[in-house]
């Protein structure tokens, strides 16, 4: 079954997605007509097809930060939220945790954002059935006292739908030992830990992850393929690695989907999810995910399938709801 071929059949497959960022997940044409109504400079941010315009990864993140930028009501919190999680709910997604940035929103407007995110995941899954959780992110390159500050709004927050805290932004800025102190402030608040690594800063920023930071799961982590030693402390720790491999390929981690990772990184017997990351900047969705590693690794259905299963357990949702969403599965 070739990619094409097999688009419809996948989208029709009951999917998990543990990392995806609220803002980068904004539809282009939600941002536009907000920026159109708010009468917001957008020279520059969309490209002729209608998409979001950037390039490399500073390139990137500078599109992200003004795409961000765009959503500074409760009003445009709700709604983005709703259009994020429809739109991964018509890809087959049952359940999403997606990443929150104290940072982007706001730290001021935190305890509104939240709940107005709230709001529009409550919509979206009374319209679709989809459920989505929440973890809040520090950004790695605002430094570790940024990341103190986003961790303690993440640990007083105290919302069912918050389950987890996370780290992501430029992964060659600090060493991952100056986010310790953030991290622990969520470890104690009983949060689930992620950060990104393994994606620009190689095998050694994975280790340092786990190292300084003990999380259960890490965002890409598609370096470890690179240290054989690293790839199986993964496979004996039972870490997760969130895999995106559109947003790799169109970051320019790999040239293509062939040249990709994903496949030695199960077959080393590393847990990893499929993902999509910030899927209008990348051009990705779930389905072309889900088709295209069933394409490139050769996986059958039951592979697929197993994948999801792991990604449910790796979530950071409580067991209640892991058991009424695997029935889903099944």
């Amino acid at each position: 079954m070739t990619e094409d071929d097999g688009a419809a059949f996948w989208r029709r497959e009951p999917k998990v997605a543990l990392h995806l960022h609220l803002e980068g997940a904004a539809p282009p044409a939600l941002s536009r007509a907000l920026a159109a109504r708010k009468g917001v400079e957008a020279a520059g941010l969309f490209d002729a097809g209608g998409g979001y315009a950037w390039a490399g990864f500073g390139g990137f993140l500078a599109a992200y930060d003004r795409v961000a930028a765009l959503y500074r009501t409760a009003q445009d919190d709700a709604a983005l939220a709703e259009a994020v999680l429809r739109a991964c709910a018509a890809e087959g997604v049952i359940y999403a945790e997606l990443f929150l940035s104290p940072d982007h929103a706001g730290p001021e407007r935190w305890d509104e954002h939240l709940a107005a995110v709230s709001a529009g995941a409550e919509a979206a899954e009374d319209a679709t059935g989809i459920v989505a959780r929440f973890i809040p992110l520090c950004v790695r390159h605002l430094g570790p006292e940024a990341a103190r500050r986003a961790a303690t709004l993440a640990a007083r927050a105290a919302h069912p739908r918050v389950v987890g805290f996370g780290m992501a932004g430029d992964e060659r800025c600090f060493a991952a030992a100056d986010f310790a102190p953030a991290f622990a402030i969520a470890r104690e608040a009983g949060l689930g830990l992620t950060a990104h690594a393994g994606e620009f800063g190689g095998p050694d920023s994975v280790r340092a992850a786990l190292d300084a930071l003990g999380v259960a799961r890490v965002g890409h982590g598609v370096r470890a393929v690179e240290d054989a030693a690293l790839l199986d402390r993964l496979a004996a720790q039972g870490v997760m690695l969130e895999v995106c491999p559109g947003a790799n390929i169109a970051l320019g981690l790999y040239p293509d989907r062939a040249a990709h990772p994903l496949g030695a990184l199960r077959a080393a017997g590393v847990r990893v999810s499929l993902s999509t990351d910030d899927p209008p900047f990348f051009h990705t969705d779930m389905t072309r995910e889900y088709a295209a590693a069933a394409a490139a690794c050769g996986w059958d259905r039951a592979t697929m399938r197993a994948i999801t299963a792991d990604a449910l357990a790796a979530a950071f949702c409580d067991d209640a709801l892991k058991a009424r969403l695997s029935a889903r599965l099944a």
